[in-house]
């Protein structure tokens, strides 16, 4: 389990995480969402030990990072594929982690297997792609069996088969008993894999809940209909007292009420109705309602204007 407690982080005048407070539980996968510069990999590098708190305390198992012998036996953590020496061998960079921390070299075999790398377990990690990168840190964070798991952007650089992969061994860790922390920036993924969500922006704690409680609060849930009989539908939903939206493009939607009532009603009056389904939206939809006003880089679509004319004259020559 993890635990973090008034978590707080300044550079300067500058607040990166700011009075976190939540417990990141065993047994299900939970996702730790927020908008780039939100602080997430503050928060990330701070429960490992990498970065000291300003103030508030991060415990892992209630003990301190630095406080855990043998810490790949605790938790491991895939937080930058690319942390690893170049010139060693995938099988070697495994076995000096497995070594450091009291780990069997038996274990290195195990893990190389998991992650799909026994094939190019001698060759060296720099020529590896982006994809075989995820894996050999992936096997980092499994090589010592530990109870907890942390794993940032772990599907970065995978091909379909390998995201389905890691999506199954995340729920395959939490179903036994594991805690898994995952942060991802792939929303549809996310939906996929994560049963809890921690999400904050600038810092701060925007939500704590389920995957399905986090969607419901922060989007709008409706039921969309299409009918040949529109005039009467609508009479006979207004009569009971079921307030319609009506479209541009010839649908109707109606808010808080369920597709069956509404079926219900119309096969009463022997209406037609040619669709009748309720629409949710997406884990996407709902975060960017919540983290609207927390987003601190903003984009912009529009394409950009053409410089002004330069006063130069006719007479003027470019070199």
């Amino acid at each position: 389990m993890i635990e973090l407690e008034g978590l707080t982080k300044r550079y300067g005048e500058k607040v990166a995480v700011n009075n976190l407070t939540f417990t990141v539980r065993p047994g299900i996968v939970t996702g730790f969402l927020g908008p780039n510069g939100a602080g997430k990999s503050t928060t990330m590098r701070m429960l490992l030990g990498l970065d000291r708190p300003t103030a508030g305390d991060v415990r892992i198992d209630g003990k301190h990072y630095d406080q855990l012998k043998d810490p790949l036996t605790y938790i491991g953590a895939l937080l930058d594929a690319k942390a690893m020496h170049g010139g060693r061998s995938a099988f070697n960079h495994l076995l000096c982690l497995a070594q450091s921390n009291g780990i069997p070299r038996k274990r290195v075999y195990q893990v190389l297997d998991t992650v799909g790398l026994t094939a190019v377990a001698k060759k060296k990690a720099k020529g590896f792609s982006l994809g075989m990168g995820q894996r050999l840190g992936i096997a980092g964070a499994l090589l010592g069996d530990p109870r907890i798991l942390m794993f940032d952007e772990p599907v970065n650089g995978l091909d379909p088969e390998g995201i389905h992969w890691i999506r199954n061994l995340m729920k395959s860790l939490a179903a036994q008993g594991r805690t898994v922390f995952v942060s991802s920036h792939l929303m549809s993924e996310m939906a996929l894999t994560a049963d809890h969500l921690v999400v904050i922006g600038q810092g701060r704690l925007l939500a704590d809940t389920s995957m399905a409680d986090f969607i419901t609060q922060n989007s709008r849930s409706y039921v969309r209909i299409r009918t040949p009989q529109r005039e009467r539908l609508l009479d006979v939903l207004h009569g009971a007292g079921v307030t319609v939206v009506e479209t541009g493009n010839g649908s109707l939607e109606v808010d808080g009420s369920k597709s069956e009532h509404i079926g219900e009603l119309a096969a009463q009056h022997q209406i037609v109705l040619h669709e009748l389904s309720p629409q949710q939206a997406s884990l996407e939809d709902a975060f960017m309602q919540l983290t609207a006003e927390s987003v601190e880089y903003h984009a912009h679509s529009d394409t950009p204007a053409a410089p002004p004319p330069q006063p130069w004259g006719d007479g003027w020559k470019g070199n």
